[in-house]
Order: structure tokens, then C-alpha cells, then sequence
């Protein structure tokens, strides 16, 4: 009996331990998932500045390599004042499709996401903002040729219905989405997380990780979970040809171009030969056409500027005591104002008054020395040539009565009496000059 119980005793104890083998080995398994998932990258990028085709393929890229890498998310760090809406069309399409959840992180202190920023952070799966900063003022403006009344109202009515959609698969406020277009409506971080704009607050990229881990996204009708805090993080900057093309697109890198362009081929022009100010010039023209490309330009801006380094030009050989000076300064700044035709709302695409009077008072003050040296030269009296000879001082070879022979610079000339008899060895002063013919008189 004692036996019997030994081995029931025995025969529990295995089961037990065999119950607990199997637990074990399916927690290990767990944890073996669980150690997977940490392996997958956490991508980021930074986007400051105006949303163009530049910051489009950027963003695009990143989008593409983290899902090549099957990341778990892309963070996009983002201070924007708005840009191109076929820019942002471009990103939310690509964030919309993508496998991979996107993060919109609104930073750093004091940043914002206005106007494209707006709708990319309404695409966004999980959207974050530091302390201090803002989002809103998605309403449309015109650039370049103003909308009729019609027109602008379709163009609104068009991007209120692409906000409400994003707004709403992303169960953020619709009624603010659409109020952020049609009245411009801008709201601070506190306001935005109130009114369900954004889904909460971060005050640096490390409290950012940390409200991340853990939390479930839905992408593709799939669901995963984040695990940021061991993840490892891959940052993805612009590549240099990215970097150089976004500042190429600083409208005032585009006037800069343009400005140093033209004064380059007036310079060649005016030098004749394939030199170094030509070949620069050129360059920078190219440059700036590309940089303009993307702005909306008025043809009257670039007439008016290159019209009034035109005038400052012919200040130098035509005399008319700095009228044409004056025009070509007023029309240089007048030109500058209106060479990029952006409403007052899209302050990211107008160029900057500092720059253009600064411009204005460097090229006058080069004119003006030009200028200066130009009469200076006009009024001096010729060195050279016949017309050297012009207050030269000599003396009589033969009587002149009214024609001699005089000897001035060194060499003997035939010489006409302006005023009476010069007898032999006076001495004279030439006054003027007739072909080979000095015309004298007396001292």
C-alpha cells in the first residue's frame, strides 16, 4: 500500500513537472517574440522649414526604408509654417499607404504646424507636441495669379474634404479640422489635446519614447504594438543633394542668385570674353531659375530689377546728373518687392525687406563710386594723343608771323600765332591742335 502511494506520489509529481516545462517553454517563447519585436528600428526625421518637392521625396524616402526594414515606426520631428499643398499631398498619400505607423512629433519648443503641416499631422497615426508649441491655420492661399471667388471656394471646399477624411480614419476632431481651413483657426498644445487635435504631449524625444512603448496602432488592419525604449533609433537626414535643393528654395537665396546672376553677365558684357564673372553669373542665373520654379514669380518684379541695373549702367556713359541713377535705384526696389507674388498670409515664400534694402544701398553705393570715377576720368584732361599736347609749354625754333616752328615734348612742330608776332626763343603755350598744326601763344 505504502508502495502504491510512493508511486502515485511519484507519477504527480512528473505530471507537475511536466506542466511546468510546457509553461515555461511558452513563456520563453513569448519573450522570444517579445525580443523580436525590440530588434525593429525606430526611424527618424527632422522637417524644418517650408514643405516643397524636396521635403516631399525626403519624407518619402524615409517612409520607404523603414518599411523596407520593417521598423516599427517612423517619427517625423516637424516645425513647419506650411508650404506647397501638392507637396502635401504627395506625404499624406505616401503615410496613408504605408505599412509602417507614422508618428508626428510637433517640436521643438515654440515650433509649429500650420498651414501643409496641418494636414500631415491630421495623417498621422500617433500625433505628439512639445510644450509651447502650436497648430492651425490650414486655410488656403493664392500664390501667384489671385483665384476668383469661385475658384477660391473650391479650392477650400477641396481640402475641407481631404482634412475631414484624414481627421476622421484617424478619430481626430473633424469640426476643428474643418474650421483650421475655412477660418484659419490656430490652437496651442494645451487647447489641441482638450479638443482631441493631437493625442498627447511629449516634452522631449526621451518622454516621447516613453509614451510610445506599449501603445497599440492599427495600420492595414493590423495590429501591433510599439516597444520604443530599447529599440534601437536610425536616424535618416537629408542627403547633401536634398540639403542644398531645400535652401536653394529660400526665396531669398533665390533673389541673392539672381541679383549676383545678372551683375555677372552685365559684367561679361561688358568685358567681352568667356571669363570668370560670366561663368559664375551663369551659374547663379541657373541656380535661381531652378530656386523660382517653385515660386510664384512676376515677370514685371524681374523686367523692373533688371531695368534699374540697366539705368545705373547708363549712368556711367550717358550724363544726366543722376536722374537715371535715381530711377534705376527706385526701380531695383520696387522690382525686389513684387518679384514674388505672395499674399501677405504666406510670409514662408515672400523675401525679406532687410535683404532687399540692403541690396538696394550696396549696389547705389557701388554705382555711385562707379559713377564718380567715371565723371572724374570724363573731366580729366587726355594724357595721350594729339590732344596731350593741349597746355604743354615750349619755346619758339623760328619767328612765328603767324607761322613757325615751335619745339614741345621733346620734338619740333609746325605753329600757328594766335595772337600776333612770337619772335625766336619765346616761349609758348599750345592751345590747340589742327592735324599736324599746333595753334600758340605767347607767355
Amino acid at each position: 500500500m505504502n508502495k502504491f502511494k510512493k508511486i502515485i506520489i511519484i507519477f504527480c509529481f512528473f505530471v507537475c513537472s511536466l506542466c511546468l516545462f510546457s509553461l515555461n517553454a511558452e513563456e520563453g517563447i513569448e519573450n522570444t517574440a517579445s525580443s523580436e519585436d525590440l530588434l525593429k528600428p525606430v526611424y527618424v526625421v527632422n522637417v524644418e522649414g517650408v514643405i516643397d518637392p524636396v521635403v516631399a521625396r525626403y519624407i518619402n524616402r524615409a517612409i520607404s526604408r523603414a518599411e523596407e526594414e520593417n521598423a516599427q515606426c517612423l517619427i517625423i520631428q516637424m516645425d513647419t509654417p506650411g508650404g506647397l499643398v501638392e507637396s502635401m499631398r504627395t506625404i499624406v498619400l505616401k503615410m496613408e499607404n504605408s505599412t509602417v505607423p507614422i508618428v508626428v512629433y510637433i517640436t521643438p519648443i515654440g515650433a509649429r504646424a500650420a498651414s501643409a503641416g496641418v494636414f500631415i499631422t491630421m495623417a498621422s497615426d500617433i500625433a505628439v507636441m512639445a510644450p509651447g508649441t502650436h497648430i492651425g491655420s490650414a486655410h488656403p492661399v493664392s500664390m501667384g495669379k489671385k483665384m476668383d471667388e469661385e475658384m477660391a471656394k473650391k479650392a477650400v471646399n477641396d481640402l475641407v474634404s481631404f482634412i475631414i477624411n484624414r481627421a476622421k480614419s484617424h478619430k481626430r476632431n473633424e469640426e476643428w479640422a474643418e474650421n483650421s481651413v475655412r477660418e484659419s483657426v490656430s490652437v496651442t498644445v494645451e487647447e489641441a489635446l482638450t479638443l482631441k487635435v493631437v493625442d498627447f504631449q511629449a516634452k522631449d524625444f526621451k518622454q516621447l519614447l516613453e509614451k510610445l512603448e506599449g501603445r497599440e496602432v492599427v495600420k492595414k488592419d493590423e495590429k501591433s504594438t510599439l516597444h520604443t525604449l530599447k529599440a534601437v533609433i536610425k536616424y535618416l537626414d537629408m542627403t547633401f543633394r536634398e540639403r542644398f535643393l531645400h535652401t536653394l528654395a529660400n526665396p531669398n537665396i533665390a533673389y541673392i542668385l539672381m541679383i549676383f546672376g545678372i551683375y555677372g553677365i552685365i559684367y561679361e558684357f561688358h568685358s567681352p570674353g568667356v571669363g570668370f564673372a560670366g561663368t559664375v553669373g551663369g551659374v547663379c542665373l541657373i541656380l535661381a531659375f531652378f530656386s523660382l520654379q517653385i515660386l510664384p514669380v512676376n515677370l514685371a518684379g524681374v523686367f523692373l530689377i533688371i531695368l534699374g541695373i540697366v539705368f545705373l549702367i547708363l549712368e556711367l556713359w550717358i550724363t544726366s546728373y543722376g536722374i537715371l541713377a535715381m530711377g534705376g535705384i527706385v526701380s531695383f526696389v520696387i522690382g525686389s518687392f513684387i518679384l514674388v507674388d505672395s499674399p501677405e498670409s504666406a510670409e514662408f515664400y515672400r523675401i525679406s525687406v532687410t535683404l532687399i534694402l540692403s541690396l538696394a544701398v550696396t549696389t547705389f553705393l557701388f554705382f555711385a563710386f562707379a559713377i564718380s570715377a567715371a565723371l572724374k576720368l570724363r573731366r580729366s584732361k587726355p594724357v595721350t594723343g594729339k590732344e596731350g599736347f593741349i597746355g604743354k609749354k615750349g619755346y619758339a625754333k623760328t619767328k612765328i608771323a603767324p607761322e613757325g616752328m615751335v619745339f614741345v615734348e621733346g620734338e619740333y612742330w609746325s605753329a600757328q600765332s594766335e595772337e600776333g608776332v612770337i619772335q625766336k626763343g619765346e616761349k609758348v603755350e599750345v592751345i590747340s591742335i589742327a592735324g599736324q598744326l599746333l595753334k600758340v601763344k605767347k607767355i
